[in-house]
């Protein structure tokens, strides 16, 4: 636990939100707003960082909200991800303190780090070929995962075979240079993403699989306490890697 308690605001009070919360509470942290679609646009007065976990549609004006207010956010709502430069400008231009990531995880986040080597690795074998496939709860908004758009990336960053990812459908193949992701929205599950690397003689799958929402929420508090003091953008990396 850190030595010095915060003072929370939380955008967005879904199940997720209120996972935030409890870890928050048990770290010996205080929840000082909750907003929803009912108190929309509420500023962070008073907090000493917000956490965002809402809609993508309602991820942008969160972050303009908390950033012009001069309260650090930490953002875990995904789908928004193609407004990124528009982002770091915006912190730019405030002198503010912005941390996303599509998964807070600590487990996650070290599986992230096993798929950049393993591509590594494969990148030589011209045998094998790569797809991902994730699993999520029906209340999950965007497909593929945010999760699965950043393990792609980091895909085709260490593969010279691949220059970007596709969502696999029924009927449609993606092109050979696209990382194939199936993604699959069913009942509660809080998340389950799998890397497989197959050649027509074997394949390889690396798998990460959630039990609940906890763990997410653990590390979005730590993310947050790790920004104390701190000022730019940042990423989950960063707080794994004790960065400056």
């Amino acid at each position: 636990m850190q030595n010095t308690t915060m003072k929370i605001a939380l955008y967005g009070y879904g199940k997720m939100g209120q996972a935030i919360e409890k870890a928050a509470t048990l770290r010996g942290h205080s929840i000082v707003l909750k907003v929803d679609h009912d108190n929309a646009g509420t500023p962070p007065t008073g907090a000493d960082v917000a956490i965002e976990f809402s809609r993508p549609e309602n991820a942008l004006p969160n972050m303009r909200l908390c950033l012009e207010a001069g309260v650090p956010i930490v953002v875990g709502t995904t789908g928004w991800y193609d407004e990124l430069g528009a982002v770091k400008t915006l912190v730019a231009d405030t002198k503010g303190t912005l941390l996303w990531a599509s998964n807070f995880s600590i487990g996650v986040n070290l599986f992230f780090k096993l798929n950049k080597y393993l591509a590594s690795l494969m990148d030589g074998q011209a045998n094998y070929a790569v797809q991902i496939e994730e699993t999520h709860h029906l209340q999950k908004l965007d497909a593929p995962s945010g999760t699965a758009i950043t393990l792609a990336r980091d895909l085709h960053i260490r593969s010279n075979r691949y220059a970007g990812w596709e969502l696999k459908k029924d009927g449609h193949s993606p092109a050979a240079d696209q990382v194939p992701i199936t993604s699959h929205r069913i009942g509660e599950v809080p998340g389950t993403h799998a890397i497989t690397w197959e050649s027509p003689e074997d394949k390889i799958t690396i798998t990460h699989q959630a039990h609940g929402r906890q763990g997410f929420a653990t590390g979005a508090v730590v993310a947050a306490e790790w920004l104390k003091g701190r000022t730019g953008m940042f990423t989950m990396d960063d707080v794994l890697s004790g960065n400056v």
